[in-house]
């Protein structure tokens, strides 16, 4: 298409009467609760968006605060963690956890474009970048006029959610709060409870007056750092790092699904499926002090595969077959397969731990957390 089209369309942004398509909706499941609305543009409304990013970004990216962190070239999720950890070991232990209500939803569009008009000249770009934010969303299909909102899902997204934040930023940075925000999570840091409800009472007005946003009233807190989550983990005292539980929960939920036992697959995929996960996961939280947390995890995925493994045998003689090749004595194997205890309670068995042992879930190549986390940080 763009081969015999690209004339065409370069003229319709250079005349700035470039008309997106509806962007496809899609909800997916947040990881706390309810459902994340995401608006998928199409390829070449993606490579519109793609070029008026590179285009945008060196323009405002150097004037965001230094406390932002959220898609932003060159900072991520570690560095916003880095910085909270020294705010509270320098004794700010007490966390405004301020979370905006359904925010990429609620973008007011002409607070956001007159934030765009401050810096950029070009007419032509500022309205193909408000026929995005006012782009309809193509729901069980049915065209749905936005009128405010900018779904996530498209490169700019990110973008202009920083741009219409970033004056939260300059409002903390005036008053002189420690904080960091990661898109439209921000956590400020204080010394005591009582500033903590003040700062909680002022920041919720100005979002409310100035960006005509709600602070989630569920959601937000003042709170001791070890009572609250940031990016998946948990501040402790001094600043030390530990894995929400939140956060380990998901991951043995996604770890169920992966090892569910109707599946019908080989044990060489699902471990491939597991392996590509956890790489992942322990990769991201290298830094929090996890080792007992990930001992304890490993053994539990060894015996979610051992369930599979066995429950894959089905009948008595195919698990007592099994065992006995894995170097189990026959009048062992046949006591656990005739034992008629279920797959759970058979995988935790003496037998199926002795022939499914450690070594032998190294040489299918599983992955172990605990160890895999060692050699990360070190």
């Amino acid at each position: 298409w763009l081969v015999g089209n690209k004339d065409e369309l370069i003229a319709g942004l250079l005349s700035g009467d470039y008309e997106p398509e509806p962007v496809k909706g899609l909800k997916i499941p947040k990881p706390g609760g309810g459902m994340r609305q995401l608006g998928i543009p199409t390829v070449i409304d993606r490579l519109v968006q793609q070029a008026i990013l590179q285009v945008l970004e060196p323009i405002f990216d150097s004037t965001f605060s230094e406390s932002s962190y959220g898609f932003r070239p060159g900072r991520g999720a570690h560095d916003a963690l880095s910085q909270a950890r020294e705010y509270v070991a320098g004794g700010r232990d007490i966390v405004v956890d301020v979370d905006v209500e359904k925010f990429f939803d609620r973008v007011n569009h002409d607070i956001l474009m007159s934030r765009l008009y401050r810096r950029i000249g070009d007419k032509r770009l500022l309205r193909i970048v408000r026929r995005f934010l006012e782009a309809a969303i193509l729901q069980d299909g049915v065209c749905i006029r936005r009128i405010k909102g900018t779904p996530q899902g498209g490169p700019l997204s990110p973008l202009l959610a920083n741009i219409l934040l970033d004056d939260l930023d300059k409002e903390l940075e005036r008053r002189g709060h420690c904080f960091c925000r990661y898109a439209d999570d921000c956590n400020i840091y204080v010394r005591s409870r009582k500033a903590g409800q003040r700062v909680m009472a002022s920041i919720r007005r100005f979002l409310e007056q100035r960006l005509h946003l709600q602070v989630n009233q569920e959601k937000s807190a003042v709170a001791h750092v070890v009572e609250r989550k940031f990016l998946g983990y948990r501040l402790l005292f001094e600043g030390t790092l530990a894995v929400a539980p939140a956060s380990l929960r998901r991951a043995k939920d996604k770890i169920r699904q992966v090892t569910r036992r109707n599946r019908g697959v080989s044990m060489g995929v699902v471990i491939r499926e597991l392996n590509e996960f956890l790489t992942g996961w322990v990769t991201y939280f290298r830094y929090a002090s996890c080792l007992k947390h990930l001992t304890r995890l490993d053994k539990w995925i060894r015996r979610k595969l051992r369930c599979y493994r066995l429950k894959q045998r089905k009948r008595a003689k195919g698990i007592a077959d099994f065992l006995q090749d894995l170097g189990v004595p026959e009048w062992r194997a046949w006591l656990l397969a005739l034992s008629g205890k279920g797959w759970w309670r058979m995988a935790g068995s003496p037998q199926a731990c002795e022939a499914m042992n450690v070594d032998w879930f190294d040489r299918q190549g599983l992955v172990r957390c605990s160890q895999y986390y060692k050699a990360l940080r070190h």
